[in-house]
C-alpha cells in the first residue's frame, strides 16, 4: 500500500487494530512533497499519534475541538509556513470556512481517511460527518491521493467506502483480522467483583484496561480498585473534559497502571504496552469488542482479552441500544435502521459469549476469514472439556418454555422461565403454578439453569430475539422434544485459566534485566514528559533483554530501534545493560 501511494494510486486497507494502518500513511507522508492530511473522528488518536510522531522527530499537528482559538490560529500559521508533514483533522472541521480556505492554499499530496467504515450507513459506527470528506475533496484545486483505512468492515461496507469516496483504481489490502499474540477468554463468574480481583492479583503491575457498560459501574469498579491499593483511574463521557484529559495522561505515562472506562475511551489510543483488556460487561457488538480488546498487545508482545459475561449484560446492552441518545444528524428512518442493525450485532456478540467452540475462530468467522478449527490460544481451546449428556434436562426446559408460551401466548423471558423451573412463585408469571413443569428442576441453582439455557441456545435449540425479552424454541427443538434426539453439553474438566504472565520466552536473568530496562524507560519518560512506550515498546525491551547489546551497532540491531532513537537513548540503555551484566543485583 505504501508503494501504491508513492506511485500515485488510491489505497484501501483493512487491517486489525495494531496491524500497521498508521504506518501506511505516516511513511508516505515523510516521502511525499507537501503535507498529508489524516481524517479521524478520534481526538485521543490525534493527540496520541502526534505526541509519538514528535518524539520521533516528525513535525505533526492536529485540529479538533480540544484546542483553544489561539492554539488553532497557531496551527493555521504553521500550516501556511509549511512547518508540518502530517496534519490530523476531525471530519467536522472540514466544513469550517477558515480551514477550508487554508486547505486550498496547501500542497496536500495525500489524504488518509481513518476509521473509514464510519462513512457507510451499514458500518457499526455510521457518522454523517464523514460524508463531508467528499465535498472537501471536490473543493480542492488538485485531488490528492486518497487512502481509506479501517480495522473492521463487511463486504457491503467495503463497497460503500470505495463508492462514496470515489476511490480510483485503489490498491486493496486485507491483511486479515487475526491477532495471534492475543489470548481470548470468556468467563461466566457468579460474582464479577471477586473474579476481577482474582484476575488482577495475577497481573499486578501490568498495564491494563477494564471496560464497563455504564458510567456508574466505571466509578464503582474504579473506587473498589483504589480501595484495594491499585493505581487505577477512570474515563467516561460524564467526567469534566479536564479530568478526562488528566486521567488519560496518567494512564499513558504509566502513573496509573489500570484504566477503568466506558467505550468512550481507547479508540485510537496507541499505548503499546497494554498487557490485558478485561470487559466487566459484554459490549454491544463483536466489532466494538474486537476493537476494544485490540488495545492489548499492540507492540506484538502477548496480550490477554478476557470477557466477564452474565445474562444481565444482554438486558443492559439491549436497553442501551433502545434508549441511547439519538444522533441528530440521522433521520428517523436512519435511526431505526441503525437500531435494527445494532440488535443483530448484539445477537452475534451473545453467541460469542456462549459458544463452546474456538473463540478466535468465532471472531474470524464473523468477519469472513478462514481459520483453523482450534487455535490453541483461547480459553475454550486450552480448557480440558468432556461431554456430558443433558437430554432429560433439555426436554424439561424446552417443554417448560413451550407450555409457558401456550398458556400466555408470548415467549417469556429467561428469568421467568427459570422461576417456573425452580418453582419460584415470586419470579414465575401469574398462573404458572398449575403447569406440570412448575418446579421440575427445583434442585438446580440459578447459575446452573442459566448455563443449561446457554448450552441449548449455543446448539441452536433456543433463540433470543434481541427486539423482545423472550426466549423462543427453534424448529430444532422439536427433534429433542418429540424425536428423542440426545443433547450433550461440554464441561470443563479443569478450569480454563488464563495465565498470569505470558512472558515465557525470557530466562530468569533476562526477566530481571527487562525490569531494569523498564525502570530506565520510566525515568527517561519522566524527564522528557513522554509516555514511556514512545521511547521503546515492551517488545523492544524484551528483544533488548535477550540480545544484551554491548555496542551502538549491536543496539541498532534490536527490533524497534531506529537511527534517531539509537542516537537519543542508546548511551543510557547500553550503560544500564553493562551495569546489570557486571552486577545483576545492582543493575
Amino acid at each position: 500500500m505504501i508503494d501504491g501511494v508513492l506511485a500515485g494510486r488510491d489505497v484501501f486497507g483493512i487491517m486489525p487494530t495494531g496491524g500497521g494502518k498508521s504506518i501506511c500513511y505516516q511513511i508516505p507522508a515523510l516521502l511525499l512533497p507537501g503535507i498529508t492530511v489524516v481524517i479521524s473522528p478520534l481526538i485521543s488518536l490525534m493527540q496520541d499519534q502526534v505526541t509519538a510522531l514528535k518524539a520521533a522527530g516528525v513535525p505533526a499537528a492536529y485540529l479538533n475541538r480540544s484546542l483553544s482559538p489561539e492554539q488553532i490560529r497557531a496551527v493555521y500559521r504553521n500550516l501556511l509556513a509549511g512547518r508540518y508533514k502530517i496534519l490530523y483533522v476531525a471530519p467536522e472541521r472540514l466544513d469550517y470556512d477558515g480551514f477550508a480556505g487554508i486547505a486550498r492554499k496547501l500542497d496536500i499530496s495525500f489524504l488518509a481517511v481513518d476509521e473509514a467504515h464510519c462513512i457507510s450507513q451499514w458500518g457499526q459506527d455510521f457518522r454523517p460527518s464523514y460524508l463531508r470528506i467528499v465535498h472537501f475533496l471536490e473543493g480542492l484545486e488538485k485531488r490528492p491521493v486518497v487512502g481509506a483505512f479501517t480495522a473492521t468492515a463487511t463486504q457491503q461496507v467495503r463497497q460503500d467506502v470505495e463508492r462514496i469516496l470515489k476511490l480510483q483504481n485503489p490498491v486493496r489490502r486485507v491483511t486479515g483480522f487475526d491477532r495471534p499474540n492475543l489470548f481470548f477468554q470468556v468467563l461466566h463468574p457468579q460474582g464479577k467483583d471477586e473474579e476481577l480481583k482474582r484476575l488482577l492479583a495475577l497481573r499486578n503491575g501490568k498495564s491494563g484496561i477494564i471496560y464497563c457498560a455504564t458510567r456508574r459501574k466505571v466509578e464503582s469498579v474504579c473506587q473498589m480498585l483504589r480501595d484495594m491499593g491499585y493505581a487505577a483511574t477512570q474515563y467516561h463521557a460524564g467526567l469534566p473534559e479536564q479530568e478526562r484529559r488528566e486521567n488519560q495522561e496518567d494512564f499513558l505515562h504509566d502513573r496509573s497502571t489500570i484504566m477503568v472506562a466506558t467505550n468512550a475511551f481507547g479508540m485510537g489510543i496507541d499505548k503499546s504496552n497494554v498487557r490485558y483488556v478485561i470487559h466487566y460487561n459484554m459490549p454491544k457488538s463483536l466489532e466494538a469488542y474486537y476493537q476494544e480488546a485490540g488495545r492489548a498487545g499492540r507492540d506484538g508482545a502477548d496480550g490477554e482479552c478476557i470477557l466477564l459475561y452474565s445474562g444481565a449484560d444482554v438486558y443492559t446492552a439491549r436497553y442501551l441500544i433502545h434508549n441511547g441518545s439519538d444522533n441528530e444528524e440521522l433521520s428517523d428512518a436512519q435511526q431505526a435502521l441503525v437500531r435494527q442493525q445494532d440488535l443483530e450485532r448484539l445477537e452475534a456478540m451473545v453467541g460469542y459469549c456462549k459458544t463452546p467452540g474456538c473463540l478466535r475462530g468465532y471472531i474470524l468467522e464473523y468477519f469472513g476469514q478462514k481459520h483453523l478449527r482450534l487455535c490453541g490460544n483461547c480459553g475454550n481451546c486450552q480448557g480440558k472439556y468432556h461431554e456430558e449428556e443433558m437430554t432429560r434436562q433439555a426436554q424439561m426446559i424446552l417443554s417448560c418454555i413451550r407450555r409457558m408460551h401456550t398458556r400466555t401466548g408470548v415467549w417469556c423471558g429467561r428469568d421467568e422461565v427459570i422461576g417456573v423451573l425452580r418453582g419460584d412463585r415470586k419470579r414465575a408469571p401469574e398462573g404458572m403454578g398449575v403447569l406440570p413443569t412448575f418446579g421440575i428442576l427445583k434442585d438446580q441453582s440459578q447459575a446452573e439453569l442459566e448455563e443449561l439455557l446457554n448450552q441449548l441456545e449455543a446448539q441452536g435449540y433456543l433463540y433470543t430475539d434481541q427486539n423482545q425479552p423472550g426466549i423462543e424454541l427453534t424448529e430444532r427443538a422439536s427433534q429433542v422434544l418429540f424425536q428423542g434426539k440426545p443433547v450433550f453439553r461440554k464441561l470443563a474438566g479443569a478450569r480454563p485459566g488464563s495465565v498470569g504472565s505470558r512472558i515465557t520466552r525470557l530466562s530468569g536473568e533476562e526477566r530481571s534485566l527487562l525490569n531494569a530496562l523498564r525502570l530506565l524507560r520510566t525515568d527517561l519518560a519522566r524527564e522528557g514528559n513522554l509516555p514511556p512506550y514512545t521511547i521503546f515498546s515492551d517488545a523492544t525491551l524484551e528483544d533488548m533483554a535477550k540480545k544484551k547489546p554491548k555496542t551502538l551497532l549491536e543496539f541498532k540491531r534490536v527490533s524497534g530501534v531506529g537511527e534517531l532513537k539509537a542516537r537519543w537513548y542508546g548511551g543510557a540503555f547500553l550503560h544500564r545493560i553493562q551495569t546489570f551484566l557486571e552486577d545483576p543485583d545492582h543493575g
